[in-house]
């Protein structure tokens, strides 16, 4: 099938017509739509699979054309100014508008399972297809206005979906923070569009770099100002996409359900920032401090976020981080010029990301049936373990994210990765050693995710009550696997038979005396009764499988068997077959020639996973005597090694006390500064009003009782007003006497 690239509007309006079409059922029939509601959520997934397709065949016949089009319509028209809109079709275009749609259908086709218990299951769906449409308009956008448009919508549908529990405090809390902190990125993107406009006199995103670049040639530009634009143009992108310091909304956002951290808060919206970087790449590069400064603050952030996902024990909050620590990747790569690669990454990890919160997804869906309904239990890894045994596609699937996300070949993530990181070394040496060493990190933190929740034994039925009731805080004792408290609350199980599990075998043996079941009773009280979680069904699992073939693959599709890395023009060269395409022993040549070259990187990569399994292994073990055999290192008893973790735990377990200074220095201050403007308000404007208030009222009130209606009394008040005029008048200007 053929399609013309005039026909990519149809991608925005197939979700925004099922969003319409969901939210005005549920709003005006929410009785009569709770029948069917599966049969709206199934035409948002088909609606959305026919963007998908669309997208799919314009994306493949961008091969044979190699076409950039633009369709534009005036909006505002003027003598002097014309707004139009439109949308802008050309491969970075389409490689997002896949990337949103393919993501986008996974998870619907999730949610239907995960959210189905769910009261807010129509209204949930309304978000999600809201949310598909704006980010689908904000990549087919052509000019700065209607972008900036669809960037709000994009925000707007973050609040919703964040705070779609918001009866909880945590998930009302956190879809304030989120959109208070994008609100401080969004006022310096404006700033920074009107700036452009200021000096270019356009808005369209494909006129902007001439216009600079020749404005700039007769020295138009003021250089100081047109950086300090370019920087307030970044400052959208540093809070779209969690960048240092405006990513503390990241790992609050966790609080919404967990599809939606696979869609926005790694795949899609997350991404926004760096897709407007991309669009407007041509014009940044001009301005090599804006450059540096992107880069470094890319750097940051990939090293702080590594730093920070150390020690979670919330499982959705490790990969928060993770996905905090990736998108600084991705900036950092943008500030050195290299666009194709942080494009490329971010289709790798967006896959690899959104296969990890769905497998994660699962998990907590599962667990809940063991632990009950409760974020603090169920997403604690220190609750898990074991898991791969009784979830076996969701543990091989989770696996295979992982390894795509720490680097390992032939995986996704470590052909884009690595890219990064050679260029990294090649523009700054302290720049590659920052990449460098967040690789390490990451696979560090990502297999100790991984170990804690799928390895070893299950937790969950062996904590002690009080521990399982009352999780100690991040300042007490607690390791990065689990601490000398978890481990005595399971030693003590044999000694206390209160645990967990009694919770579920209590309830399991109420049902079931009230049945008459008695075999069901007398096997309740042995220990292999006990509630073990199960797999997901296959409505979760299918997904995860289909998530699973490009976090394996799509990494070869993005490979530069060209040889030659142009910046932003070798994304265009992805559409182009290369002469020795087919030509089988080059690029098997080619591919092993790019492993030799990243060794490096792999080794770091495999350092950090082997380090982190040992560490598994000893705290596994448990005994004194491998205790003191630990890679033949006593680290127990080493105090400086011990003094670092400390340091590292409570570093990561306070979010690097970023948001304390935050706290202090501006949440505290605004507060105090609320609150002095709102006594002002109150006493002296309020007072003001109030005071000309009352003194009309008191001199109505004294009027009101001389209207008698007697002519005498008026006459008299006359004359007597007329002479208490006239008084001061004789007294300080007398009349002067007759001669």
């Amino acid at each position: 099938m053929k399609l013309s690239n005039e026909y990519a509007w149809i991608i925005p309006l197939c979700p925004l017509v099922a969003s319409c079409f969901t939210g005005l059922l549920a709003f005006f029939f929410p009785k009569a739509t709770r029948g069917f509601r599966r049969v709206c959520a199934l035409v948002n997934i088909f609606l959305l699979t026919i963007a998908m397709f669309v997208s799919l065949v314009l994306f493949s016949e961008q091969f044979i054309n190699h076409s950039i089009q633009q369709y534009l319509w005036a909006w505002i028209p003027k003598s002097d100014f014309c707004l139009e809109i439109g949308f802008l079709v050309d491969p970075l275009t389409l490689i997002m508008s896949l990337l949103v749609t393919t993501v986008g259908v996974s998870v619907m086709i999730y949610s239907d399972s995960y959210m189905f218990h769910d009261q807010g299951y129509l209204r949930f769906y309304a978000y999600l297809s809201l949310f598909t449409a704006s980010m689908s308009g904000l990549v087919l956008s052509p000019n700065l206005i209607q972008l900036y448009i669809f960037w709000e919508l994009v925000g707007m549908c973050s609040y919703f979906l964040v705070g779609f529990w918001f009866a909880r405090a945590s998930a009302a809390n956190a879809c304030q923070k989120a959109f208070v902190t994008n609100r401080i990125g969004d006022f310096g993107l404006l700033l920074g569009i009107l700036g452009l406009y200021w000096i270019t006199g356009s808005f369209e995103i494909s006129e902007l770099c001439d216009r600079f670049f020749d404005l700039e040639k007769v020295g138009f530009v003021n250089p100081i100002f047109a950086n300090i634009i370019i920087l307030l143009l970044f400052l959208g992108p540093v809070a779209k996409s969690a960048q240092f310091p405006l990513h503390v909304w990241l790992p609050d956002a966790m609080e919404g359900p967990t599809p939606i951290s696979a869609l926005i808060h790694a795949a899609t919206m997350v991404a926004a920032g760096i897709f407007f970087i991309a669009r407007i790449f041509n014009l940044i590069f001009i301005f090599p401090l804006a450059m540096c400064v992107i880069s470094w603050v890319g750097g940051a952030t990939a090293l702080l976020g590594a730093t920070l996902a150390i020690s979670q024990r919330d499982l959705k909050r490790g990969l928060a981080y993770s996905t905090m620590s990736q998108l600084g990747y991705m900036v950092l790569a943008l500030g050195i010029g290299a666009s194709r690669s942080a494009l490329f990454h971010l289709v790798t990890h967006a896959y690899s990301k959104a296969l990890l919160f769905l497998g994660a997804g699962s998990v907590i869906h599962s667990i809940e049936k063991v632990v009950g309904y409760s974020p603090a239990r169920s997403q604690n890894m220190f609750f898990l373990g074991g898991l791969r045994k009784y979830m076996p596609i969701t543990g091989t699937t989770f696996l295979i994210g992982t390894l795509s996300l720490c680097g390992i070949p032939p995986l996704a993530c470590f052909w884009s990765k690595d890219e990064i990181i050679t260029k990294s070394w090649l523009y700054s040496p302290a720049l590659g050693l920052i990449a460098s060493g967040t690789a390490g990190l990451t696979a560090f933190y990502m297999f100790r995710i991984h170990l804690l929740t799928f390895e070893g034994d299950f937790r969950a039925n062996k904590m002690n009550l009080n521990y399982f009731n009352n999780p100690p805080s991040f300042k007490e004792d607690i390791s990065l696997w689990g601490g000398t408290e978890l481990e005595s609350s399971i030693n003590q199980i044999s000694q206390n038979p209160v645990s967990a599990q009694y919770i579920v075998d209590k309830n399991f043996l109420s049902v079931h005396s009230q049945l008459g079941d008695l075999w069901a009773i007398q096997q309740a009280h042995s220990v292999e009764s006990f509630v073990r979680p199960k797999e997901s069904n296959f409505v979760m699992t299918f997904p995860l499988v289909a998530l699973a073939i490009p976090a394996i693959l799509i990494g070869l599709v993005g490979v530069d068997f060209n040889g030659k890395d142009n910046g932003f023009d070798s994304l265009y060269e992805w559409f182009i077959y290369p002469p020795n395409l087919l030509n089988v022993t080059k690029n098997l040549e080619f591919l092993r020639e790019d492993l030799v070259n990243s060794i490096g990187s792999v080794s770091l990569s495999l350092f950090g996973i082997l380090l982190s399994s040992n560490i598994f292994v000893y705290r596994q073990a448990n005994t004194l005597k491998n205790q003191k055999k630990f890679l033949s290192l006593e680290l127990t008893n080493n105090n400086l090694v011990s003094t670092l973790g400390r340091f590292v735990r409570t570093w990561s377990l306070n979010r690097g006390y970023i948001d304390y200074y935050y706290n202090i220095w501006f949440i505290r201050n605004v507060i105090s500064l609320s609150k002095l403007i709102s006594q002002f308000d109150q006493r002296v404007v309020d007072g003001f009003v109030n005071a000309t208030g009352a003194s009309n009222f008191i001199g109505g009130e004294g009027l009101r009782y001389g209207e008698n209606g007697r002519v005498s009394f008026y006459s008299f008040v006359l004359v007597l007003g007329i002479s208490l005029i006239m008084l001061p008048l004789i007294t300080f200007f007398p009349i002067p006497p007759f001669p």
